[in-house]
């Protein structure tokens, strides 16, 4: 770092927080935005070519955030070995191998395969997110730990709203949708629009590794803070195993744990199904469909916004119940109307959705001592498997009932 004004604490925060780095840092967020967001195009594409029931396309999520669920602990070791620009420089990298991964896949055609690449994503993803979440929140002062977080988190919808227009023009087609297209065909024009569909889903992981590779290279070329909490020959950190008692014996802490959970499993289904809800209840194309996600996000982003004015203002928790409360009805709403409204609910439950990750993490973080943030932070992070049983059982739900 070039500004010397800036000093670190012993608990590990800045007395200022360092712009370029932060900016640079928050960058990260819109990286796995577009990841996840592609799932969700690729979810949609899936289904139809291997002609998938809700539940199996459901595994895509499954593969994701089994992914997060496996790799938090380890990566938060490396942070605790090493420092958080190390794990971001591993995540980036995996993140890359991830990516390349589609193009055997794509030839391959094989669900298992494609299902291998996005579990590949995934672990470079879990270093990303375990450093770059907890590393914003203590990347200064300590007063503003949760706005912070909030702030890094709002560049996450325009990366997921990237996401989603790569897959609208790179990977779904033109016309009516897929399965329509398909019926009017034979066995051999089936097999050979199944397989360049495929070939369509790799088009957006060209573009993200460019991305990605010059990401690299400026966290390469820029010096970052440690933000540890300093060491001294008369009070040595805990062991990972102390730090894991410590971490189950804390009340406030597991509740923190299952409030995200609950909170993740329910947003990744909303989102994972909004498209298919508006094929649905409407008379549309993947194509058309997916401009939902757009405005999902576009709501996601503006709920951010306005959350973090209000968090200025008034306490985060007070801001985190009053958009719980609300988007809880939204949702109920979107439950039951058989009509097409239900989509435009559904879009709109995301502006509900702004301060709840941030928050969560943030206020989660801060119940837990000062020697413990790295793998407090992996564990915050392995609750993200709540998206992959959220996805998979309402997948499941949302077969039973068309069965009926």
């Amino acid at each position: 770092m070039n500004d010397k004004n800036i000093v670190q604490m012993p608990d590990g925060y800045l007395n200022k927080t360092p712009l370029f780095q932060f900016i640079l840092l928050s960058c990260l967020f819109p990286l796995w935005g577009c990841a996840a967001a592609l799932n969700d195009i690729l979810i949609t594409q899936f289904k139809s070519v291997f002609s998938l029931s809700n539940f199996a396309s459901a595994l895509v999520q499954s593969a994701f955030y089994g992914g997060y669920f496996l790799i938090a602990i380890p990566a938060s070791l490396v942070i605790k070995k090493t420092s958080y620009k190390v794990a971001i420089l591993i995540g980036l990298t995996l993140y890359i191998v991830g990516c390349t991964l589609f193009f055997p896949a794509s030839h391959m055609a094989t669900y298992t395969m494609f299902l291998a690449a996005i579990f590949a994503i995934a672990i470079g993803l879990s270093f990303l997110e375990t450093a770059a979440n907890t590393y914003s929140s203590m990347i200064g002062p300590k007063a503003y730990a949760t706005l912070r977080l909030n702030i890094s988190q709002t560049f996450y919808p325009i990366g997921a709203a990237a996401g989603i227009l790569l897959g609208k023009y790179l990977v779904f087609s033109e016309g009516e949708s897929l399965e329509k297209q398909m019926a009017g065909m034979n066995a051999e024009q089936v097999h050979n629009f199944k397989v360049l569909m495929l070939e369509n889903t790799l088009e957006p992981y060209k573009y993200m590794i460019m991305v990605l590779v010059v990401v690299m290279v400026l966290f390469l070329l820029t010096r970052f803070p440690t933000c540890k909490v300093a060491q001294t020959a008369s009070h040595k950190r805990p062991s990972a195993l102390d730090t894991l008692r410590y971490l189950a014996s804390n009340a406030r802490f597991r509740r923190g744990i299952v409030a995200q959970f609950l909170y993740v499993g329910m947003q990744v289904a909303v989102w994972s199904f909004t498209i298919r809800l508006a094929l649905e209840l409407g008379d549309i194309n993947e194509r058309d469909a997916s401009t939902f996600m757009v405005y999902s996000f576009a709501c996601f982003f503006i709920g951010k916004f306005i959350a973090n004015i209000l968090m200025t203002r008034f306490n985060p928790e007070k801001v985190l119940i009053l958009y719980s409360v609300i988007g809880a009805l939204f949702l109920a709403y979107v439950a039951l109307a058989p009509s097409f409204s239900a989509v435009y609910v559904a879009v709109l439950v995301s502006v509900l959705f702004g301060p709840c990750w941030a928050t969560i993490y943030a206020g989660t973080l801060d119940t837990v001592d000062n020697e413990h943030p790295e793998m407090a932070g992996a564990e915050i992070v392995i609750a993200m498997v709540g998206a992959a049983g959220g996805r998979a059982g309402l997948g499941c739900v949302a077969g039973v009932v068309r069965a009926r």
